[in-house]
């Protein structure tokens, strides 16, 4: 699977908000977004904003968004989004959910790693157990009481612990537990546990034209 490996402050002023794509680097003051506000790259970016965007625009940089912000590409977003469209109950929420419970988001959600870019990479290095078993998929989808914890070799990298030290413990998300440098899945979370900023009606009505 193929993925993004451009500039990613690039990926922000397109967007127009901040995805968090590189750890401590994405809350400092040399933030593009904080310097020069939410410009979209190019020559033509300021021009851009005094456009109006019409319906399929915003239901577009919304996908675009929140594709991006996971680390994906089209074919598996639009894979996501066709398995939780035959799923019942909320189109979106389902979508959600699908996407925090990847190993590499979960991973990141329990503070191991600063972004969801070094989760994945500690993942496809095998350095992340899965109920003591490796697994090195970063798609990898977690279950119900799935124990999720670090290789000895891992447990020594200074950029779990700059992770780890970076993040109170009331910020892990109600749907893990998490104890020293292991977790736990509970349950599947909640539409409103998953990032607030998101607007998952807006992506269901993308893929429903």
């Amino acid at each position: 699977m193929g993925r993004y490996t451009g500039p990613k402050f690039k990926l922000d002023r397109r967007e127009g908000t901040n995805l968090l794509l590189k750890g401590k680097r994405s809350l400092g003051p040399k933030h593009p977004i904080e310097k020069k506000g939410a410009v979209p790259p190019g020559q033509h970016g300021q021009k851009s904003l005094r456009k109006k965007t019409s319906d399929y625009g915003h239901q577009l940089r919304e996908k675009q968004k929140v594709k991006r912000m996971y680390g994906l590409l089209e074919r598996q977003f639009r894979k996501y989004y066709k398995e939780a469209a035959k799923k019942k109950g909320e189109t979106g929420t389902s979508l959600l959910q699908r996407l925090e419970t990847r190993l590499d988001n979960t991973v990141y959600r329990l503070a191991l790693a600063a972004s969801r870019s070094q989760a994945r990479q500690l993942v496809s290095h095998g350095h992340i157990l899965v109920n003591e078993k490796k697994v090195n998929i970063p798609s990898y989808e977690l279950r119900n009481d799935d124990v999720i914890s670090l290789s000895e070799k891992a447990q020594k990298f200074s950029l779990v612990k700059d992770a780890t030290e970076a993040v109170d413990k009331e910020d892990i998300p109600k749907w893990l537990e998490k104890k020293g440098l292991s977790g736990k899945v509970k349950r599947l979370p909640e539409r409103e546990e998953v990032a607030a900023e998101i607007n998952d009606q807006l992506i269901v009505e993308f893929y429903s034209r």
